[in-house]
């Protein structure tokens, strides 16, 4: 007897359909074949599954079981296979009979007493199942909150396999879960950090305004104990919420590497990534057999903080120039290739030598120039090339430090940005991700027109800092960033120097 039923396979991030084929053979030498380009994590399964079956009071069939994964091409590594496997050998075997098979996918991993547990990206496969026309998807019930985010198809939590069965023998009315966008807003959606708690360093929030307004990179470098790693945190609180698509494509990333804390059903705060300097490239870009999304998709629609710059090793820095550029990661391996996004905010923080103390008018720096070359080394020309914003973060002075009156904080500031980014709306009709700090050249030709005065400094830095050409189109787009600050709608000379100021530490510290 055959039984027949529809699963998925995370491919990246994506959702691949799996058609879970299982058929008995009466009379034949009691064994189970598996086929369909298996990896380990599936093969095992049948352990657990007959365990289970048993274990839930159902009979282990002694004939022979053949169950193909198809299409036989698409590797199949998760364990998410075991419930639907489960449910067509009991299917096949006659244990039980229904028709809801062909209207809804089923996932989720089994244990031995054969209770349900979660598997990662049931976002994904709520879409997939979406994207087939289906009615809905079975899933774990701790997965339930995540997959439920998905409007027009029902997500039906089990919690075990007994459950299943109950819920496609139509003895046991399971009602779909349900989502509230406003309520998850609401519980996770408000931060527990303020740029009220920096004192000081007015100067360096202006510049992070200025970052976030039109989403460029930045670069903060000073001595230690300054507040850059302070203020980066605090980025995410003064940049606009996630919007809906934003929220979902989020999640999806981090569904798919099981990243999602229990219960929680979507990603609402914009996210914040600061891997260590030991990461290596397959963990900062993504990698392994089957693809899996690193730390700078794990940023996508957020912020990826590099803390220490200089430490991390050179070649790994070396692999974000391209994604910096093209917003997204493609990984290529033998089976398939995968691409990720990757649209960030980039920003990094640095000490100025060594010892961190070059330039600190407090302390003594003990660094040889030879020792400052090799540190500064390590950070590459172009990879520079590529932050929009270098600032220097200075200490911070006592009567700040002291004063009992709040800085600005990041009510403040938002409200700046956001008007901004109104501003940047209008613009690029038809763009809702578009920002400054994106704009191709063909943008930054119509959109940065210089009056004359601003044309004429531009050209002299051009000439006596050595810009690249790359760093003259990110001088115009923070430019245009802080006219739209000003609400002017062409560029005058103040925006250009302010903008050229951005850009002085890269000849400062790498002359």
């Amino acid at each position: 007897m055959l039984a027949k039923l529809l699963t998925f396979s995370l491919l990246g991030i994506d959702a691949k359909p799996v058609d879970v084929e299982v058929d008995i053979s009466a009379a034949a030498l009691p064994r189970t074949n598996l086929v369909g380009l298996a990896e380990a994590a599936v093969k095992e399964s049948i352990h657990r599954i007959e365990r289970a079956l048993a274990n839930s009071g159902y009979q282990r069939p002694g004939d022979r079981i053949v169950i193909n994964l198809s299409p036989a091409d698409l590797p199949k590594e998760a364990a998410s296979f075991d419930l639907p496997i489960a449910l067509g050998m009991l299917a096949a075997s006659g244990q039980f009979a229904s028709d809801l098979f062909v209207n809804y996918a089923v996932i989720g991993e089994m244990g031995l007493d054969g209770n349900v547990r979660p598997v990662k990206g049931a976002l994904s496969m709520a879409l997939g199942a979406r994207e087939r026309g289906l009615k809905g998807i079975v899933v774990p019930i701790e997965n339930a909150n995540e997959a439920a985010v998905v409007e027009g198809v029902d997500v039906i939590p089990v919690g075990s396999l007994a459950e299943a069965v109950g819920f496609f023998t139509e003895e046991l009315p399971i009602g779909p879960a349900e989502f509230s966008w406003q309520q998850a807003v609401e519980m996770l959606g408000q931060y527990d950090v303020d740029y009220a708690d920096v004192k000081g360093q007015e100067n360096a929030k202006r510049a992070l305004t200025v970052a976030a307004a039109g989403a460029h990179h930045l670069l903060m470098i000073g001595s230690p104990g300054t507040g850059k790693t302070l203020l980066a945190q605090r980025i995410a609180t003064i940049l606009p919420r996630l919007q809906p698509e934003e929220s979902l494509e989020t999640t999806r990333i981090w569904s798919a590497t099981g990243r999602l804390e229990r219960g929680q059903s979507l990603i609402v705060q914009r996210p914040f990534r600061s891997p260590h300097h030991t990461i290596s490239e397959a963990g900062l870009v993504g990698g392994g057999s089957n693809p899996a999304p690193g730390e700078i998709s794990l940023a996508h629609n957020g912020i990826l903080f590099l803390d220490e710059l200089p430490e991390f090793n050179r070649r790994t820095l070396e692999v974000l120039r391209q994604p910096l550029e093209d917003h997204c990661v493609t990984i290529s391996r033998a089976m398939a290739s995968v691409t990720f996004p990757a649209r960030l905010m980039l920003v990094a923080a640095m000490n100025p030598c060594p010892c961190g103390f070059r330039g600190d008018p407090r302390r003594q720096c003990n660094c040889n120039p030879m020792q400052i070359e090799r540190y500064l080394g390590r950070i590459s020309g172009p990879l520079l090339d590529r932050i929009d914003i270098h600032i220097e973060v200075p200490n911070v002075p006592f009567r700040e430090l002291s004063d009992a009156s709040p800085g600005t904080n990041s009510e403040k500031m938002r409200e700046v940005v956001l008007a901004s980014r109104e501003i940047q709306q209008q613009r690029f009709v038809g763009q809702p991700a578009m920002v400054n700090g994106k704009m191709s050249p063909k943008q930054i030709r119509q959109y940065c027109k210089l009056d004359t005065d601003a044309e004429s400094m531009l050209k002299m830095a051009m000439e006596e800092m050595g810009f690249s050409a790359r760093a003259h189109d990110k001088i115009l787009r923070v430019a245009r960033t802080i006219a739209d600050l000003d609400r002017q709608e062409r560029i005058s000379a103040v925006h250009i120097s302010e903008a050229i100021n951005y850009r002085t530490l890269d000849r400062n510290y790498w002359q």
